[in-house]
């Protein structure tokens, strides 16, 4: 007489699938993780080599990124008429954990690949009212030095940008050169480590995060941890319905 009670010893087929699902998940997740570490290892070398590197002419780098070389996190020096008047478009930002907003001013390089630049002036706090003046007719020379960065791509939480109230969240180039009458813009833009308005101490210069983690090993080795014990359950599942 068959013991009712006894275990089936036919194949889970569910726990299967579903512990291969799991599994994939996981590895994916850390094989992610894998390729995440070797970008930020990428962008940090970048960094330290930034920080002894000097100034080079914009004329020549822009001609370079004209051509499809990438020029993220080089530091350049450029020739700005007006900047310390020219009109910005504010985009909203959070440095040190206070809130507040980056002003982005259009610079004109005529003779160089592209028609303008977009200059991030710097860092103004929510706790700051007054702004630098603004006169789009004055020209006084402005020489600024800045480190270009891609723009950082919009993501699903990121709210739409309002150039109508000039209020923005995301680095459009595009869309913040055309509120700027900036034709022609470069597609990086260049974050000033110098002050366009020295005499006015509220707006701080901010190119480069004081502190950047870098902790994607860790998750890596997480998420692999996750699917061996996984796999270590799933073994165990089995073997008790074999036993």
């Amino acid at each position: 007489m068959t013991d009712s009670a006894a275990p089936s010893r036919r194949w889970p087929l569910g726990l299967t699938i579903a512990a291969a699902i799991g599994l994939s998940i996981l590895i994916g997740l850390g094989v992610w993780q894998l390729k995440r570490l070797a970008w930020k290892e990428d962008l940090l070398a970048r960094i330290a080599a930034l920080q002894a590197a000097p100034a080079e002419p914009a004329q020549p780098a822009l001609a370079r990124m004209a051509k499809g070389q990438d020029l993220g996190f080089t530091r350049i020096a450029v020739d700005c008429p007006g900047l310390a008047k020219a009109p910005y478009v504010q985009l909203y930002a959070v440095r040190d954990g206070q809130a507040g907003v980056r002003l982005i001013s259009a610079c004109a390089t005529p003779g160089a690949a592209y028609g303008a630049l977009l200059v991030d002036r710097g860092f103004v706090a929510d706790v700051i009212s007054s702004r630098p003046p603004v006169d789009a007719a004055d020209r006084a020379p402005m020489r600024v030095q800045g480190v270009l960065r891609h723009p950082d791509k919009a993501s699903f939480v990121t709210p739409a940008n309002d150039p109508a109230r000039n209020v923005w969240y995301s680095r459009d180039v595009a869309a913040m050169a055309k509120a700027l009458n900036a034709p022609a813009p470069a597609p990086l833009m260049l974050l000033a480590e110098t002050s366009s308005n020295p005499e006015w101490r509220a707006l701080v210069p901010a190119p480069l995060p004081s502190e950047i983690p870098n902790r994607h090993l860790e998750y890596a080795l997480t998420w692999f941890g996750l699917a061996g014990a996984l796999l270590a359950v799933y073994a165990a599942v089995l073997w008790r319905r074999w036993k």
